[in-house]
């Protein structure tokens, strides 16, 4: 991804300038609730009238971009959107969407793909779509391009896929390949197969997921890199950041969504490891290394920005005061900078990656705080974590990622989870959501909401 600065790129201040709330100040949850949805409508507006129909926006220069396929466009941030109009009751813009998916998404394109980014951003999109309206179109849709990616899991004597296939020809690419991109499908495709009556899509998906956790080591932890057809491992280092992360995310998932016992042992092993060899301290905060995975041998103290999600997973699985303990170290982190950079050494203090790329990770794990416990931590850290992001990322037609968070420096580029992840977890926990169960909920790592939609 090239990265542009444009007339808004460099704002002076730096982190100093971003003042929270005073500590007596009482929010008004409602006010900001409100201000979150006007400004996705801000952004929607944007998008429909520069990018329709097309994957991303370029919210800096107004044009736009693909995502997968160069030059060919899916509707991504259309179907990434799906839900999160739906949930802030902006039913004119959802209907719109639904309408041109129905119209005009066709995925017989000879064009590659990767499996991993299609079934949690499409599968999964279309699917928490369909949950939201029962329009059958959307289903048929997400069976469609889930039936284009299964020979990718059918190619692997493991049951490992490939990382990339042709949506047309089914031609495969990527034996190497990681945990994250193995594992993270089962609640997507678990989903699929309970609405379609078909189980090829869990059976395959499970199938998958434990066949990449009987490989790990004798200490119990997985690296990072592996080859899909013969099961060899093809690096040493064990990390919850990328590309492991969501593989230990969608272990309890599959327990969480689907009721999969065997998910829940196998995250409760993986857990017990992770928190043997590669916790540590500092000060109040957790932190977790890379290890190799082998011998628990540290490798390196750096953090990534997308493993700040992991806190509130811990809480999820009941190790609440550990996860605690990380996400309160990752607010500090803003609190340092202003907004999030995409790394961190807790030891040096430095950032070896100094861009943000609107990741909603933390406000994804101080969510799930939230919902465990109700306290009122959860949702002021949200509230900042909105704040800056609406302070430093927004450009003229969008919300942009930054290039420098030293210099505040802005990149031509709007993700599409930032409609799917971002902007909802700021409405969940700012708005008492009439169309949201919040007891009984369930949203996947790109924020498809699959359980906990409640009809008007």
């Amino acid at each position: 991804m090239t990265l542009r600065i444009g007339r808004r790129g460099l704002i002076a201040g730096g982190a100093a300038a971003f003042l929270p709330l005073p500590a007596e100040a009482k929010e008004n949850w409602r006010e900001l609730a409100e201000d979150v949805r006007q400004e996705m409508l801000w952004a929607w507006v944007q998008y429909r009238e520069r990018a329709w129909g097309k994957d991303q926006i370029m919210p800096i220069s107004g044009g736009y971009e693909s995502f997968s396929i160069k030059g060919h466009h899916l509707g991504l941030s259309l179907i990434e959107s799906l839900d999160t109009l739906w949930l802030m009751e902006l039913d004119n813009e959802f209907l719109f969407s639904v309408n041109w998916i129905k119209k005009n998404l066709d995925f017989d394109v000879d064009g590659e793909v990767s499996v991993f980014e299609t079934i949690i951003r499409l599968v999964g999109g279309l699917l928490s779509g369909w949950h939201a309206c029962g329009d059958p179109v959307l289903l048929a849709k997400a069976k469609d391009l889930a039936d284009r990616l299964m020979p990718s899991f059918e190619a692997s004597p493991l049951g490992l896929p490939h990382r990339y296939i042709n949506l047309k020809t089914g031609a495969l690419r990527g034996p190497e390949t990681n945990p994250a991109e193995i594992g993270s499908c089962i609640t997507e495709f678990g989903f699929l197969s309970k609405a379609t009556g078909d189980p090829r899509y869990f059976n395959a998906a499970k199938k998958a997921l434990v066949s990449m956790f009987q490989r790990r080591s004798k200490i119990g932890l997985i690296a990072d890199k592996i080859d899909c057809m013969t099961g060899e491992w093809k690096s040493r280092r064990a990390t919850i950041g990328p590309p492991v992360d969501s593989f230990y995310e969608y272990l309890w998932d599959g327990w969480e969504l689907l009721g999969d016992v065997e998910c829940l042992a196998m995250y409760r092993a993986c857990t017990a490891a992770i928190l043997e060899y590669q916790s540590f301290r500092i000060g109040e905060y957790s932190w977790f290394v890379d290890v190799d995975f082998e011998t628990g041998k540290r490798i390196s103290a750096d953090q990534d920005e997308l493993s700040s999600f992991y806190g509130g997973l811990l809480a999820q699985g009941g190790n609440r005061r550990d996860g605690e303990a990380y996400t309160r170290a990752w607010d500090s982190v803003a609190d340092k900078f202003g907004i999030l950079p995409e790394g961190y050494n807790p030891e040096t203090g430095a950032t070896p990656y100094k861009t943000n790329d609107l990741r909603p990770e933390l406000a994804d794990a101080a969510f799930n705080h939230w919902l465990i416990d109700g306290r009122e931590e959860w949702r002021a850290m949200v509230a900042k974590h909105y704040r800056a992001m609406k302070r430093w990322n927004k450009a003229e037609y969008g919300y942009a990622v930054m290039a420098d968070v030293t210099t505040k420096a802005q990149g031509d580029h709007c993700p599409g989870y930032w409609w799917s992840e971002q902007m909802k977890y700021y409405w969940l926990i700012f708005a008492d959501c009439r169309r949201f169960d919040y007891k009984k909920n369930y949203l996947s790592t790109e924020g498809n909401v699959l359980l906990g939609l409640k009809q008007p």
